[in-house]
């Protein structure tokens, strides 16, 4: 199983999570490859926060702050 664990303490309202692009690839559960590991957990978080699930639900944006982005 993937672990993002070193990254939730890093992402941003709404499951943004701001990665740098170096190229080492990995996989994730599904067999989805990324660039790298960063951006398949920011792309997990992303989906969590969509869902309204998980530890993303604290630093979700109010629904006006939503509108601004």
């Amino acid at each position: 199983q993937d672990d993002c664990s070193e990254f939730r303490s890093q992402f941003e309202a709404g499951g943004r999570l701001s990665c740098t692009r170096e190229n080492a690839p990995v996989r994730d559960a599904s067999g989805r490859q990324h660039t790298n590991k960063c951006l398949m957990c920011a792309e997990r978080f992303k989906k969590e926060a969509q869902r309204g699930g998980g530890t993303l639900q604290r630093n979700k944006l109010p629904a006006s702050e939503r509108t601004k982005q």
